[in-house]
């Protein structure tokens, strides 16, 4: 088994949907082998040893696979982690965030060490993840003869492919740790660029496809502006356990030259035929303002009418607990991004997502969103609410109420009510939300936020 489900479900884990503690997905599915990551090599080197008459059952010991064992069986003298067990994660949940702590911990390919949990009277045995792709791997790749249709099976037009037929996929990975994104957990933390040379050819190929017009719709990945970015120290990088190489500041050792980034987007949109390169993807824009030069270029350039951007909330308490920048740094980017729309003579507009319910967010805090939104003009038309994806610190955050770095209790709004008003409080401009923000004000002891003025979230009466 393999893909993103296998990945976020490798060990123990809180599935929200069921509000329980599960297995690992490698147990429940009675498979022989799992395979976490993007999953190239893996699957190259499995069908290599199948092929040479290896038996399954064999096969325990490849880079980003998790088998079954009956022990720790030739651990001996190898370096290794025993985690809390199934049992112990489900009945003690200091035991479920230490878990987590450690799983995350050893994320780093070159230092991470294999990894066993125990169900029973068996083990979970996960290997270390795969080493980061070259370059010259990751263009072999996507140099694959992919024909961006949907598979013959679907009868029905897929929505989703519309979006995602014209845009090309420049790198993977992302080193911004984001405690709530699941993304890491799957695709790593060290970034895997592809050649500017293999992007081009792929640009040049989309004027093949049957209903391109000319417009790129995204040249991006996880993250828009991490395309060639590492670690500028390999030594480093091969000790380093930090979650995030840019919280709480930005690693000194991090490479932020977005240069090749720039000249990538040049080229592409300088080619035959083509009218618009589009970035769809998110601008880490902390990142971003280590280059006021990418800033001019995306919004002079590349930016739709609507650029988005993620600060998530205003809170410092809550933004800790996120791994994001502070909200200032947002509004930092946000002056860059207007001047420079403003000099190319465009009216464009930076779409701001928030999160609602994130672990340590109560009621003040969506409260404080809320006029922080009310003073900078945002009206957001859809509002994420927290939702715990397995295998992810927020997700152990909303399960146990401890942050599994430090061990400090963490606040989480689990009740469906409260969920709903911290939802409504974002979007207190909407007419069909007015009781809600109105109960979530009176329970939060500020009814002096209702009536009219500049200080007032909400009418006295729903208009």
């Amino acid at each position: 088994i393999g893909g993103i489900e296998a990945s976020l479900r490798r060990f123990a884990h809180y599935d929200y949907w069921e509000n329980r503690v599960r297995r690992s997905i490698l147990i429940d599915s009675r498979a022989d082998l799992l395979v976490f990551g993007m999953g190239e090599k893996q699957a190259e080197t499995i069908a290599k040893m199948l092929s040479k008459g290896e038996d399954i059952s064999k096969i325990k010991d490849i880079r980003g696979t998790a088998v079954v064992t009956s022990s720790i069986e030739g651990a001996e003298g190898k370096d290794y982690i025993l985690l809390p067990s199934y049992e112990d994660a489900l009945k003690d949940k200091r035991a479920y965030a230490l878990a987590s702590r450690i799983f995350h911990i050893e994320s780093n390919p070159f230092n991470a060490r294999t990894l066993y949990q125990k169900y029973g009277d068996r083990y979970i045995k996960v290997n270390p993840p795969s080493l980061p792709l070259s370059m010259k791997d990751m263009d072999s790749i996507y140099t694959l003869p992919f024909l961006k249709e949907q598979h013959p099976s679907y009868k029905v037009k897929i929505p989703a492919l519309e979006m995602v037929k014209f845009s090309i996929t420049i790198q993977r990975g992302c080193f911004g740790g984001c405690t709530f994104c699941s993304l890491t957990e799957h695709q790593g933390r060290i970034i895997q660029s592809r050649s500017e040379e293999s992007i081009l050819r792929e640009v040049e190929g989309l004027k093949k496809l049957k209903g391109f017009t000319g417009i790129v719709s995204d040249l991006g990945g996880p993250t828009a502006n991490m395309y060639r970015l590492r670690c500028k120290d390999r030594n480093v990088e091969s000790k380093c356990r930090r979650l995030s190489c840019i919280h709480p500041q930005i690693c000194k050792f991090m490479d932020t030259d977005h240069t090749p980034q720039i000249n990538l987007l040049r080229k592409s949109r300088g080619m035959k035929d083509i009218k618009k390169v589009f970035i769809a993807s998110g601008v880490r824009y902390d990142l971003a303002l280590k280059s006021p030069e990418y800033i001019k270029e995306l919004v002079s350039h590349h930016v739709g009418g609507h650029l988005k951007v993620a600060p998530e909330h205003t809170s410092s308490k809550v933004l800790n607990l996120m791994k994001k920048p502070e909200i200032n740094t947002f509004l930092q980017f946000k002056r860059y991004f207007d001047e420079f729309s403003k000099k190319c003579g465009k009216e464009q507009y930076i779409i701001p997502y928030f999160i609602s319910s994130h672990p340590g967010s109560n009621l003040t805090d969506m409260i404080d969103l809320a006029f922080f939104l009310k003073k900078e003009g945002f009206k957001p038309q859809q509002v994420q609410d927290f939702i715990p994806t397995p295998m992810t610190l927020a997700a152990a955050m909303y399960y146990t109420g401890y942050n599994p770095i430090d061990f400090k209790e963490v606040y989480c709004a689990k009740i469906i009510k409260e969920k709903r008003q911290q939802k409504a409080i974002m979007r207190f401009s909407d007419p069909d939300n007015y009781y809600l923000v109105k109960e979530a004000l009176t329970k939060a002891g500020r009814r002096d936020l209702i009536g009219y003025g500049k200080g007032k979230l909400i009418p006295p009466y729903k208009k």
